[in-house]
């Protein structure tokens, strides 16, 4: 990509966070609800950080403020200590006009370096890398300011101007069937993709049908009226516990008022409409609503197989600016991209001849390969052009926090 290109499409992502911030008051740039969870201020310290750190690092800059490394730090054990993730919340300092500030001297000193040619090519691949990062967070603050907001007694709305009319009807489930046989998953050469993409290799999928659309509302009802959260046959040990032990009746930001499910969702509580793309479901729950229905979860392979074919259609993204899932409408394979992340049955693991990239780069997805489940698809929080087909994003099993949803498969034959 040219230096000008990517000078542009800097500044395009830089100033989507902005906007995606802009709705907030002060305060809730610094709330934390849950560990798990981030401020939005520390996200905007933080992907200011990767680019000062990774790419002007890089050259010999200067740090804005030695302090900063230490407060937007993530997880880089090899840059240097960092502070607790829990305890992001309770930092005060810096401001956030501080942190604007940051962000402002930060960009400034990249729109100079690529202005005048101070990036070979590596530190241009590491850049666009941030950028990527950078959408990643967009999402993430998206998920975890809606549960700041969510989990708060008055349940405020981020922006109350969302569109939400009722769009769609339900469109019965149906079957695509898929012959299987040797296939090639993963990302290839060309173009850009995480270290946990590639290599491009071979795998043998036996012959399997994938539903035409994730599982809606009307699904989920269905399963909650025939008791399917106290039944423990339909879950998996460690799922049945956890619901259990949190209370789980319903998914995350579901509330049942004077016989009436409703939900809250960015643009505040209201009914829960049932031809509506189900969402902020944990992989338990996904897993114990397929066996409930007869069915399995697809592996990452299978749904990446499927994501090859000419009936895939897309969803809705970020960038539609509606922020919560649609029905799903049409024929063929609808919302396998955008709407909700779709669990997998596949653990999160290295695929064959894996290379984590060099240096603390390398901590960037390889350090996660354990306890993770992998989704695949982006959700309507995924900017739109950020995801791939050979894209694998990973969580833990108990995670309903994500844009997170399921779509049945089956073995072929199977009714």
């Amino acid at each position: 990509m040219k230096a000008l290109d990517l000078l542009s499409r800097y500044k395009t992502v830089r100033q989507r966070s902005v906007g995606v911030c802009a709705p907030l008051t002060i305060e809730d740039h610094a709330i934390q609800s849950m560990p798990d969870a981030s401020p939005a201020k520390w996200h905007l310290g933080h992907t200011t950080w990767f680019f000062e750190a990774f790419v002007l690092g890089g050259l010999g800059q200067r740090a804005f403020d030695d302090a900063f490394g230490y407060v937007f730090n993530s997880y880089y054990d090899a840059v240097g200590p960092r502070i607790d993730r829990a305890r992001r919340g309770m930092v005060s300092r810096p401001s956030l006009e501080d942190v604007h500030a940051y962000r402002g001297d930060v960009d400034d000193r990249i729109a100079h370096a690529l202005a005048t040619n101070a990036l070979d090519r590596a530190a241009q691949s590491v850049l666009e890398l941030g950028l990527h990062h950078e959408q990643q967070h967009q999402e993430l603050m998206l998920t975890d300011l809606k549960h700041a907001l969510g989990t708060q007694p008055l349940q405020p709305a981020y922006r109350a101007d969302l569109d939400r009319r009722a769009v769609g009807s339900i469109v019965p489930l149906a079957w695509i069937d898929f012959a299987g046989g040797v296939i090639e998953i993963g990302a290839g050469d060309r173009g850009f993709s995480y270290d946990n993409e590639r290599p491009r290799h071979r795998v043998v999928v036996e012959p399997f049908a994938l539903a035409t659309r994730p599982v809606s509302n009307a699904e989920v009802l269905a399963f909650i009226g025939d008791h399917g959260y106290g039944e423990p046959r339909l879950w998996l040990a460690d799922g049945f516990a956890a619901a259990t032990r949190d209370g789980w009746a319903a998914p995350l930001y579901w509330e049942l008022r004077d016989g009436a499910w409703m939900h809250y969702d960015l643009a505040g509580v209201r009914e829960v409409d049932p031809a509506e793309t189900a969402c902020h479901l944990s992989y338990y729950e996904a897993d114990a609503i397929a066996r409930w229905a007869g069915t399995r979860l697809p592996t990452e392979d299978e749904w990446e197989h499927a994501a090859g074919d000419r009936r895939a259609r897309e969803g809705h993204w970020a960038d539609e600016d509606r922020l919560h899932p649609l029905a799903a409408t049409g024929e063929g394979l609808t919302q396998l991209f955008g709407d909700v992340w779709e669990w997998t049955r596949s653990a999160y693991a290295p695929y064959p001849g894996f290379r984590p990239l060099p240096g603390a780069l390398g901590e960037y997805n390889g350090k996660f390969m354990s306890g993770q489940m992998v989704l695949r698809g982006g959700s309507c929080f995924t900017p739109r052009g950020h995801v791939r087909a050979s894209y694998r994003n990973f969580f833990a099993p108990s995670t309903r926090w994500q844009m997170t949803g399921v779509r049945f498969a089956r073995d072929r034959g199977a009714s």
